[in-house]
């Protein structure tokens, strides 16, 4: 995995350049998708010249440049970040705080959180109590991690059936999103759990092949109270958002993956 960097003071060219590289687009094609030229994007990403904001906008929008990227983007030009990052619990996030809170309290009975942009959890249900049974305590310290949580040895790991398949997916899922964003954060979060042993005895056999038990997708399947929970996991973001921190919102919801799970389930919560 490379990171899209570029030396201080070396202006936006390089960076447009790499997020180009990234997508795979020839200059042509970018300067078509932008309403551009490829002489004018050539001279943008030498320095020659220096893109107007509109056009640095279009070109961010086509190379689908992450917002908290856009910002740095117009800072290297010489211009004003134009998407604020307001804390979530700024006042007047509170409409948002609201909405994700009826959400997550609308999902139960099964488990739902949200997470930003390092997996930091933000906001939980419930029942994603139940999936944190046995958890050691330092985990459960706040900031809470999602991916710590899963994938850690004294985590939720030892409990999941299908632990290789399911940390493989994970796993690809932070790759994807290291190759999006220039997140040293995010990358740090990677090696770390990439890194975690896997608990002893964690090996799927043939029985605990999880696609040849739900074909239509992986599901997470994780033990207990002697019975095993199977759940597929679907995540929702924001559309169009104009702001970082909800840029990088993410609710991730579980639901039950055949009847057996969705019942029990409902039989928890009155």
């Amino acid at each position: 995995m490379t990171m899209i960097t570029s030396a201080p003071g070396a202006g936006v060219g390089p960076l447009l350049r790499g997020w180009r590289e990234r997508r795979r687009l020839s200059q042509l094609e970018l300067a078509l998708r932008a309403e551009s030229s490829a002489r004018h994007i050539s001279f943008v990403e030498t320095g020659r010249a220096r893109p107007g904001q509109a056009l640095l906008l279009r070109l961010a929008e086509h190379l689908d440049v992450p917002v908290r990227e856009r910002n740095a983007l117009l800072l290297a030009a010489g211009y004003a970040p134009l998407y604020p990052e307001t804390p979530l619990d700024d006042p007047s996030m509170e409409a948002l705080r609201e909405g994700v809170e009826r959400l997550l309290a609308a999902h139960e009975p099964y488990p739902a959180l949200v997470v930003d942009g390092t997996y930091r959890v933000l906001a939980a249900n419930r029942t994603m109590a139940l999936l944190l049974d046995g958890v050691a305590e330092h985990l459960l310290v706040p900031p809470l991690n999602a991916m710590r949580l899963t994938l850690h040895p004294e985590g939720v790991a030892p409990r999941i059936v299908n632990l290789r398949q399911w940390r493989e997916h994970l796993l690809q899922q932070m790759e994807r999103q290291i190759a999006l964003a220039r997140s040293e954060p995010l990358r740090a979060l990677y090696e770390e759990v990439s890194a975690y042993p896997l608990p002893e005895g964690a090996v799927d056999g043939p029985d605990e092949d999880a696609s040849q038990l739900f074909p239509f997708a992986l599901p997470m399947r994780i033990a207990y109270g002697g019975r095993v929970l199977n759940f597929l996991s679907t995540i929702a973001t924001f559309n169009t958002p104009m702001d970082v921190t909800v840029s990088e919102l993410a609710m991730e919801t579980f639901l039950p993956a055949d009847p057996e799970t969705g019942a029990f389930l409902r039989s928890l919560l009155p």
